[in-house]
C-alpha cells in the first residue's frame, strides 16, 4: 500500500496521539496501583510499572550469594505457602537446574549470630514480566522481602501473578514487638508458634514472652524446680520446648525477650519458695486479677543468691541480650507491714518504697550484667542511677516515654497498644512512639525511642480466643512501627487490613475460624446464621470494664457471646461510612440508601429467627434484651430513612420513643456493645432536623 504525504501525516499524527494516550494510561494505571497497593505494612518506597510475572507450575526459585540453613528453610516455607495461596503444587528441592529461575533471592552475607535490636532488615524487590529479584544484605532482610512477595500475589483471568514493581524497604523503628501473656491463662506451644507466623507476616521482630505472674510460673527451672512444679498447675514449657520456639522464632527473624516479673506479681514463685517473700506464707496461686500485695523481700541477701542462680540458668536459655524483669505495680503493702523492711529503709536512708525498689533493681541489674545481659522493665524501674543501656517500656504513655528519652535512656511505647482494651484498629493506628510528646526532642534523643510493643494481656483470653484478640488489629500497629509516618490514612488501612485478614487465615491463625466454631457451640443443633448476623454488630465492652460486671477468676469459662464476638465490628463501621456519605447528599438520590436499608432490614427481621435460638440456649438467654434492642434500633434507622427520603418531619411521639431507645445501649447488656448505634443516631438526628420543615 502506498501512502500519500497527507495520509502519512495523518498516520504519524494518529501514532503520536495513540502513543501519548498509552503512556498516559500506563502512567495513570501505575499511579493508581501505587495509591492502592494492598501491602501491609506499607513499604518505605514502592513504584509500580507495567507488566505481570505469572506464578504457575513452572515457577522456580534460586538462592544465590550467601547461604545458610535458615535461608533454605525460608525458601522451603515460601514454596509451601505458594502452594497454599495458589493451589498449585510446588515441590521444594525439585527445581530443574536447566530452567531459568522465576525468583532470584540474593543475600549479601550473614547476619548477627544472635539477632540484635540493630539488625539490618533492608531489602529490595524488583519484579518484571520475566522474573523477580529479591536482594538483602542479611538473612533477616530476605525474610522481610519474602513476606512482601507473598502479599503481592493476585489472581486475574489468566492466573496467579505478582505485579511488576520496584520496592526499597526498611523499618522506621528497630523495636517492633508483641507481648503475649501466657500466665493469667496458659497458652500451649502451638499458640505461640502460629502467632509467630502472624508476626513474621507483618514484619514484627520481637516476641515479648510474659512467663511469670501471680497466676502461674511457666518455664521449667532446673535450679529451683518447685517454681514450675507447684507454681504452674502443671502448665509450663519444658526447656526443650523453649529451645524449639526460640529456633522457630529465629527462622522468622524474630527475637524473643523473656519477662520474669519481679519483685511484684510473684505469687507463683512464693508458692514453692515462701522464704523469698515480704510476708509469711503459705502462698497459693492467685486465681483473681489485679494488683496483689505479695512480693519479694528486697532486704534479704538470700533473695539475691536465689536470683543469681535463677538468672544464671534463664539467661543461658534465652540468647537475646535483653532480659525483662517487669518491675510494675508493686503496691508496697507487705513492705510497709514488715518491721525488718521498714528498719532497713531507715538504716539505708531510703525515703520511700520507690527507693527500695531502685535498690532491688540495681542489685538485679548487676546480676544480669554479670551474665552479659541488659535489663529492660516497665516504667517503674526507671531511675537516673541505672546504666544508660537499660531500656524502659512505658505503659504510662508518650509523655513518660519522652521524659525517659530526655534523661538519655532508651524506651519503647506500649501505652496505646493494649489489645485487651478491645479498641478499634484505627485507635491504635493513630498512636505513634514519636508522637506529639516526643516532637520537641532533638534528633539525638529521638533515636532513643526504639519503637513499641502491642500487648496481649491474658485475663480474658484463652487458647481458643487469643488469635481473634490479636489479629488482624495487630497488623495496623505493625504498620505504625514499620512504615513511614505519612502512611496514616485509616480508611486505606482498613481496606488493606481486610485483604490481609484472609491471608492470615492461610497461615493457620484461628482468628476467624474459632469465633465461628464458638458461635456454633452456642446455638447447639440450631442454625448458626441468625446468631452470626447479630454477632457481626456487637463488640465486647472496652478497657478494663469486664471485671466490674461479674466475678471473674482464672477458672471462669470464656465461652459466651462476649468471647465469641470479634473486637471490632466491620459491618458497623461500614454502615456508619454509608450513612456519612448518604447525609452529604440528597437521601432520595443516594444509592447508599438502598444498601443501608438492606442491612437495617436484615438486622430487624433477623430477630424473629434468632429469638427461639436464644431462648433454648443456657448461654444465650442473657442476650435476649440486647437482641430486642437491635431489632428496635434497626427499625428506628429504617423509619428515619423514610422521613429523610420524603423530607417529612417525624412525629413527636416517635422522636420521644426513639430517643429513649438510643439512650438504652449506653448501659451494655451482657458485657456487649451494640455498634450500629452511632450510625442510627446520625440518621435519627438528621430526621429530627427536618422538624418544622415539612
Amino acid at each position: 500500500m502506498v501512502f500519500s504525504k497527507k495520509s502519512r501525516s495523518k498516520t504519524f499524527y494518529f501514532v503520536v496521539v495513540l502513543s501519548v494516550f498509552l503512556i498516559c494510561v500506563s502512567s495513570i494505571s501505575a499511579r493508581s496501583e501505587r495509591r492502592h497497593h494492598d501491602l501491609m505494612p506499607a513499604p518505605n518506597s514502592i513504584s509500580f510499572v507495567q507488566g505481570k510475572l505469572y506464578v504457575d507450575a513452572g515457577f522456580r526459585i534460586a538462592l544465590t550469594g550467601y547461604s545458610e540453613p535458615r535461608l533454605q528453610r525460608a525458601v522451603d516455607r515460601l514454596i509451601r505457602r505458594l502452594t497454599i495461596q495458589t493451589g498449585i503444587p510446588f515441590f521444594p528441592g525439585n527445581e530443574e537446574k536447566n530452567l531459568e529461575p522465576s525468583l532470584v533471592i540474593q543475600c549479601s552475607g550473614p547476619g548477627e549470630k544472635v539477632q540484635s535490636v540493630g539488625e539490618d532488615e533492608f531489602y529490595t524487590l524488583d519484579i518484571n514480566p520475566a522474573r523477580a529479584e529479591l536482594m538483602a544484605p542479611t538473612p533477616v532482610g530476605v525474610l522481610r522481602g519474602i513476606e512482601t512477595f507473598l502479599q503481592l500475589i493476585k489472581l486475574d483471568e489468566v492466573g496467579f501473578y505478582v505485579p511488576a514493581v520496584h520496592i526499597e524497604d526498611e523499618p522506621r523503628y528497630p523495636w517492633r514487638g508483641l507481648l503475649i501473656d501466657v500466665c493469667r491463662h496458659w497458652m500451649p506451644a502451638e499458640v505461640i508458634k502460629r502467632n509467630l507466623d502472624g508476626m513474621a507476616a507483618v514484619k514484627l521482630n520481637i516476641l515479648h514472652w510474659h512467663l511469670s505472674e501471680d497466676q502461674g510460673f511457666r518455664v521449667e527451672c532446673r535450679s529451683f524446680p518447685k517454681l514450675h512444679q507447684v507454681g504452674s498447675d502443671g502448665n509450663y514449657y519444658t526447656q526443650k520446648q523453649i529451645q524449639e520456639i526460640l529456633e522457630y522464632a529465629k527462622d522468622r527473624g524474630i527475637r524473643v525477650v523473656p519477662e520474669f516479673d519481679m519483685p511484684g506479681h510473684t505469687t507463683s514463685w512464693l508458692v514453692g519458695y515462701p522464704e523469698l517473700a515480704s510476708a509469711p506464707g503459705p502462698y497459693q496461686i492467685e486465681r483473681k486479677w489485679g494488683v496483689i500485695d505479695s512480693c519479694m523481700d528486697p532486704t534479704k541477701e538470700e533473695l539475691y543468691e536465689f536470683l543469681d542462680a535463677f538468672l544464671g540458668e534463664m539467661t543461658s536459655l534465652f540468647p537475646d541480650v535483653y532480659f525483662h524483669i517487669g518491675g510494675d505495680e508493686v503496691n508496697g503493702n507487705h513492705w510497709n507491714q514488715n518491721p525488718n523492711i521498714t528498719a532497713f529503709k531507715r538504716k539505708q536512708g531510703m525515703k520511700d518504697n520507690h527507693d527500695l525498689q531502685v535498690y532491688f533493681n540495681q542489685r538485679v541489674q548487676a546480676i544480669l550484667q554479670k551474665y552479659g545481659k541488659k535489663m529492660i522493665g516497665w516504667d517503674e524501674i526507671f531511675h537516673p542511677d541505672l546504666p544508660k543501656d537499660v531500656v524502659v517500656q512505658s505503659w504510662r504513655g508518650p509523655e513518660a516515654l519522652a521524659a525517659i528519652a530526655r534523661e538519655g535512656y532508651m524506651g519503647i511505647l506500649s501505652n496505646g497498644y493494649y489489645l485487651d482494651y478491645i479498641l478499634p484498629a484505627s485507635e491504635h493506628y493513630t498512636v505513634d512512639p514519636l508522637g506529639r510528646d516526643a516532637a520537641a526532642l532533638n534528633s539525638g534523643k529521638k533515636v532513643l525511642i526504639l519503637g513499641g510493643e502491642a500487648c496481649m494481656w491474658a485475663e480474658f483470653v484463652n487458647p481458643e480466643t487469643i488469635d481473634s484478640r490479636i489479629w488482624p488489629r495487630t497488623a495496623a500497629i505493625a504498620e505504625r512501627f514499620w512504615s513511614p509516618s505519612h502512611v496514616n490514612d485509616p480508611e486505606d488501612m482498613y481496606r488493606r487490613l481486610e485483604i490481609l485478614d484472609g491471608k492470615l487465615d492461610l497461615l493457620g491463625l484461628n482468628h476467624n475460624l474459632n469465633p465461628s466454631k464458638m458461635l456454633q457451640r452456642l446455638v447447639g443443633k440450631n442454625s448458626v446464621h441468625p446468631l452470626r448476623v447479630l454477632a457481626e454488630i456487637v463488640e465486647s465492652v472496652k478497657r478494663y470494664t469486664r471485671p466490674n460486671t461479674r466475678e471473674y477468676t482464672q477458672m471462669t469459662p470464656l465461652n459466651r457471646l462476649v468471647d465469641a464476638a470479634k473486637p471490632e465490628s466491620h459491618a458497623a463501621r461500614k454502615l456508619e461510612n454509608l450513612v456519612d456519605e448518604l447525609l452529604k447528599k440528597n437521601p432520595r438520590l443516594n444509592k447508599n440508601r438502598f444498601a443501608i436499608e438492606d442491612r437495617l432490614k436484615e438486622w430487624r427481621d433477623n430477630h424473629v429467627l434468632l429469638l427461639p435460638i436464644l431462648e433454648s440456649s443456657y448461654l444465650l438467654k442473657e442476650i435476649i434484651p440486647l437482641a430486642q434492642d437491635v431489632r428496635d434500633l434497626a427499625d428506628v434507622g429504617l423509619r428515619a430513612l423514610k422521613y429523610l427520603e420524603y423530607q417529612q418531619s417525624p412525629p413527636k411521639e416517635w422522636i420521644k420513643n426513639a430517643k429513649k431507645l438510643l439512650e438504652r445501649p449506653k448501659k451494655p447488656e451482657s458485657e456487649l456493645i451494640i455498634q450500629i448505634v452511632p450510625a442510627i443516631r446520625k440518621l435519627f438526628e438528621a430526621a429530627v432536623s427536618l422538624e418544622g420543615t415539612s
